[in-house]
């Protein structure tokens, strides 16, 4: 068995996760067999009772893992006949965010996904899932071509926010950010999106609005990094403020499916989707062929109406 790295509060799933590799390395061993029973046992009711009882910020590290399946991850477990679209017809082909055509159950779609990258080298291409304008650029206009041959819309969200530099901001960021909200909200064609990973401030949003929005059990959503947030409150970021700022926030998927921000929470395995990609994979696929069915059968001013109806309500209390 493949044992992840283990997050701060995993030591004691880490310890016996690395027994169960050393007993599955000797099955012949006298009493492998019992002992192998009785670890797996132990195994399962420790990850039950961690994570059971994670706070928002261990949520946070998960969210973060470094093997937590990413959206080309998924693209090889749930889509079929995947053929990338490049470029944002304009400055140039951002790769923190990717854009294709696919089939999902036989239905042909837009995906459109952040992606971090897991080597070094991937990452630096990607910026670790930052976007810059041109990667909101390249998705608007996808979107829109998808719109046109009314192909509905997967958007796959996973990203600590978009990339903060001079240069992004003077090719236009935020203007980008704020009219691809816009176009989403009118966009003439089913839109599911999921947040699978971090869903970080208005580079989350910028590919975020859609008929159905939902989130992975581990993900968070956010409009503020908790670290972002610790810093304006308590002047630091810091073990102590972290946590603090990540409970404040109110930033998990059940949190958010009680203000109504998200329609739906996609269970994950248990110990996270690190551990069992292919039966997330499932899940996350499950959700989108149920969302999209339904969403298909309706006519579109009236998926329009629904649309501009869910937006106007968010942030309404009482």
């Amino acid at each position: 068995m493949t044992i992840p790295a283990p997050l701060p509060f995993e030591h004691g799933i880490h310890e016996l996760e690395e027994l169960l590799a050393r007993l599955e390395a000797a099955p012949d061993a006298p009493g492998a067999a019992a002992d192998l029973r009785r670890v797996r046992k132990e195994l399962v009711a420790r990850k039950r009772e961690v994570y059971a009882n994670l706070t928002a910020w261990e949520k946070v590290l998960v969210a973060r893992h470094q093997d937590r399946p990413q959206t080309l991850d998924y693209v090889d477990m749930i889509f079929d006949e995947f053929v990338e679209l490049h470029g944002d017809r304009a400055i140039g082909d951002d790769r923190a965010v990717r854009t294709g055509f696919a089939r999902l159950d036989g239905r042909k779609v837009l995906l459109v996904g952040h992606q971090k990258g897991k080597s070094f080298a991937e990452r630096t291409q990607c910026n670790y899932g930052c976007a810059h304008p041109e990667g909101y650029r390249k998705a608007l206009g996808k979107m829109r071509l998808a719109a046109k041959y009314r192909l509905p819309v997967v958007c796959l969200i996973d990203t600590p926010g978009a990339y903060p530099g001079v240069g992004a901001e003077e090719r236009g960021q935020a203007q980008l950010i704020a009219t691809s909200i816009l176009e989403m909200t009118r966009l003439p064609t089913p839109v599911v999106c999921v947040v699978i990973g971090e869903g970080g401030s208005g580079g989350a949003l910028g590919i975020g609005v859609g008929d159905r929005v939902g989130m992975l059990q581990h993900a968070y959503y956010s409009v503020i990094s908790p670290e972002g947030c610790a810093g304006i409150l308590w002047r630091a970021a810091t073990d102590e403020t972290k946590p603090r700022a990540a409970d404040a926030l109110r930033m998990t998927a059940d949190d958010l499916l009680g203000f109504g921000v998200i329609d739906g929470v996609v269970p994950e395995p248990l110990g996270g989707a690190h551990r069992a990609p292919r039966e997330m994979g499932n899940a996350v696929k499950a959700f989108l062929t149920h969302h999209l069915h339904e969403l298909g059968q309706l006519p579109i001013p009236e998926l329009l109406d629904r649309r501009y109806q869910r937006y106007r309500k968010l942030g309404v209390l009482g």
